[in-house]
């Protein structure tokens, strides 16, 4: 049975459900497929040398890895309010010579001035969240992002999952850029466009 872990920032769901069970959450993810999945969001997502990169719910840093060694240039940094995933995260970075910045943080109040990211990613995230959390997470998202800026989810189909909950947080335009199965689970990837046109390559 999961168990919610409270903190004065608020409350969260531990990796594997409970704390102690977080040394199996790497074994179980590949176990699961979460490779493949990373692969199709990151493909869908496109992110290009240069950008400025934000995952909300990064864990413990398993998609991040994956696309700094893919893209390496990038500007990455990735949020998880489970401290015991970040230190995970931090150390993969260490050990790969990645450079990817962890912090601890909530989806609801993301550690980043208003348009810094060029691109935010998602990846079996917001399902966690119950409806007020993920409205908050989403606008959050939408602040971070730079104008041309993009949001990419990968997640479990849902029935609050939908182009109006995007663009009720202020997102553009919603498509949808790949579906699958996870086992027996249903997954859709979606890209969000913040407004206007594509993001340059890179900064000056």
């Amino acid at each position: 049975m999961t168990k919610l872990r409270h903190t004065p920032e608020g409350d969260y769901l531990p990796g594997m459900g409970r704390q102690w069970l977080m040394p199996l959450y790497d074994p179980f993810s590949l176990l699961l497929g979460a490779r493949r999945l990373h692969r199709e969001l990151l493909d869908t997502a496109a992110v290009r040398a240069g950008q400025r990169v934000l995952e909300i719910g990064c864990g413990t840093g398993n998609l991040l890895t994956a696309l700094a060694r893919r893209t390496p240039g990038i500007d990455a940094v990735g949020i998880d309010p489970d401290r015991a995933a970040l230190r995970r995260a931090h150390r993969k970075a260490q050990r790969g010579g990645l450079q990817i910045r962890y912090e601890h943080a909530f989806a609801a109040g993301l550690p980043l001035p208003d348009g810094h990211a060029d691109v935010v990613l998602s990846s079996l995230m917001l399902h966690h969240l119950d409806e007020p959390g993920r409205d908050r997470a989403l606008r959050e998202a939408w602040r971070v992002l730079a104008p041309g800026g993009r949001l990419h989810v990968l997640d479990f189909e849902t029935p609050g999952l939908t182009g109006d909950v995007f663009t009720g947080a202020g997102f553009a335009a919603v498509t949808e850029t790949g579906r699958g199965r996870l086992h027996r689970l249903r997954y859709v990837i979606l890209r969000a466009d913040r407004d206007g046109p594509a993001v340059p390559e890179g900064r000056p």
